[in-house]
């Protein structure tokens, strides 16, 4: 019988955390669903972990390293189900997502791509993903448009989503030649297409493993390549959402000291909008902003720097 939902672990060491994420999914209260690990050629002992689980609706795929897209499309590719769920094998559901899920597709039939509210763990803390953009109280639900209400806060992770699989043949899957932005590459051909029924409920915890700004993971950061979406909608809340990547961006280039990457793409960047303080990012000398970036990790409970 085909399972309700596809859900797809793309897996490379995770060994600490995979038996929690396996068993999240397992303590779900919908139960109609398989899961697709997809071992991108662990060299842990992550896949002698999930092997221990012995739940029929467990399956393993297992492909030579190839990173985090391939992973993910692959399972895409194998999934018998109507409806694609992604988890990322450090990342926990609440028992209640697939139900609530559900719940939204029943209730938005017409509808692809839904997802709930998410927290991030760092360290022993968690934090609250605020929605800015949003006139949505706690618990309740909107369809809505994906620029329009990321500008601050994007409404899509990859272990916060559902997506009707028949959408990854109309837009294409996860890109597999970006090493990172991969999944804001996803967002916005969803996002010039589709809305998004969203739950401002707090389903889903991420792990935030050196995922600040002044992390070491970022020494090979390399932005997608904005110019490839520059034409596609005058919209003005899709204009100030890649305006805000740009910025984004272009200070993680400055803090690996991508001076040149920089520079070409500063150049491209609405400065009208910006605020002050995101134009004095741009401009002051990096010493000064990594000074600003740790003190904020410090004091500040806010993902956001600016």
């Amino acid at each position: 019988m085909t399972p309700f939902f596809s859900i797809i672990i793309p897996l490379y060491n995770k060994e600490y955390f995979v038996k929690n994420t396996i068993t999240s999914i397992l303590n779900q209260s919908f139960k109609d669903f398989e899961i697709i690990v997809v071992n991108d050629g662990s060299t842990d002992n992550s896949l002698d972990i999930v092997k221990t689980f012995k739940d029929q609706r467990i399956r393993v795929l297992t492909t030579k390293n190839q990173g985090v897209s391939s992973a993910r499309n692959y399972g895409i590719k194998k999934a018998n189900a109507k409806y694609i769920a992604f988890l990322d094998a450090d990342d926990l559901w609440e028992t209640s997502y697939l139900q609530t899920i559900h719940n939204l597709i029943i209730g938005y039939p017409k509808e692809s791509i839904f997802a709930s509210a998410l927290k991030i763990k760092k360290g022993g803390n968690y934090h609250l993903s605020k929605y800015k953009d949003l006139d949505l109280k706690k618990g309740e639900t909107a369809r809505l448009n994906y620029f329009k209400s990321s500008k601050k806060q994007s409404i899509l992770h990859c272990s916060s989503v559902v997506i009707k699989k028949t959408i990854f043949k109309k837009i294409g899957g996860f890109n597999s030649n970006l090493k990172t932005g991969e999944d804001t590459d996803l967002w916005i051909r969803i996002g010039l297409k589709y809305p998004v029924v969203f739950i401002h409920k707090y389903l889903v915890t991420h792990l935030a493993l050196n995922s600040g700004l002044t992390s070491t993971n970022r020494s090979y950061f390399k932005p997608i390549n904005f110019s490839e979406y520059e034409n596609k909608s005058q919209d003005i809340d899709f204009k100030s959402f890649l305006n805000k990547n740009k910025f984004s961006s272009a200070l993680k280039l400055k803090i690996t000291k991508d001076m040149r990457c920089f520079n070409q793409l500063k150049q491209t960047i609405n400065f009208d909008m910006l605020s002050v303080k995101q134009r004095l990012a741009l401009t002051v000398p990096r010493l000064i902003l990594l000074a600003y970036l740790y003190l904020h990790s410090l004091f500040s409970n806010e993902k956001k720097f600016f």
